[in-house]
């Protein structure tokens, strides 16, 4: 649903972007993926954008959510998930994250705290501390914790029963322990975090990406969390043939015949 860092693409007050803006797929909103296995719906994170994300990608529906963690670009839409709420019956949204994202969550929307919404419209989270291994009806999700500066990011493998096709998502990490590296090993799908062409502190760059996509074997990788400097169609001539870079709208269809990239989607500023 977004592909940005946390200041988006384009950035406010700057003319001097590395990319080439013309691109719709260079127009990038704050990070966020949303997950469709075994006819159940997991949206991972909410970012500023949010709302308008759903809108966009026609999301309808949330069984679960799922905070990797606080940081503001991560978090700062989750008020937004009250329409999700009152399509539940105005039932309150099972939330899972560390115990830190738990508290950031707290500490935000106190308000929301609570098995039914305070009032008609507004949201209502439960929170659940994400467990190593969590199960719903045709889908295991695995859990790891991925260093990010000072936090700890939940990292999610998720695994669809019916079809054996494995996901993993690792976004806003500088690296991969070996527990993250063990759960996605041969998956299908690797969504991660390449920030920029240079290293970063806190965030992987596209050389250590790219290393841990061959590391990993994944069958296909995306690239995230990407800051102006990631030129879609430059990155698409450098790329290996099996890594991409992520898009504001991309759909990827996993099902028992491979996956597949629906390209038709692009960016609602060039949609008409």
């Amino acid at each position: 649903m977004g592909t940005g860092t946390s200041q988006g693409v384009p950035m406010i007050a700057f003319d001097n972007h590395k990319c080439d803006l013309k691109n719709p797929r260079n127009w990038r909103t704050r990070t966020s993926v949303h997950v469709v296995a075994a006819g159940l719906h997991f949206q991972i994170d909410a970012p500023p954008e949010f709302r308008l994300q759903c809108i966009y990608n026609n999301i309808r529906r949330i069984d679960y959510f799922f905070l990797t963690h606080g940081h503001s670009d991560h978090i700062m839409g989750m008020d937004d998930l009250r329409r999700f709420c009152d399509m539940r019956g105005s039932i309150a949204l099972d939330v899972f994250s560390t115990q830190d994202g738990l508290n950031r969550v707290s500490q935000i929307y106190p308000y929301a705290i609570r098995d039914k919404p305070l009032y008609k419209g507004y949201p209502a989270f439960r929170l659940h501390l994400a467990q190593k291994k969590l199960d719903f009806p045709g889908v295991q999700i695995h859990t790891t914790l991925l260093p990010h500066g000072s936090l700890q990011v939940l990292g999610l493998v998720f695994y669809e029963e019916s079809t054996g096709q494995k996901l993993a998502y690792y976004t806003d990490c500088k690296y991969l322990p070996s527990e993250a590296k063990a759960l996605a090993k041969g998956v299908d799908v690797l969504v991660v975090d390449a920030l920029r062409y240079e290293e970063h502190p806190t965030h992987l760059c596209l050389k250590e990406a790219l290393v841990i996509s061959r590391e990993l074997q994944a069958s296909r990788t995306f690239l995230t969390h990407m800051t102006h400097h990631m030129d879609y169609d430059r990155l698409l001539h450098e790329l290996p043939e099996n890594v991409f870079p992520a898009y504001d709208g991309l759909v990827v269809d996993c099902g028992s015949a491979g996956c597949l990239i629906d390209q038709s989607m692009t960016h609602p500023r060039n949609s008409t």
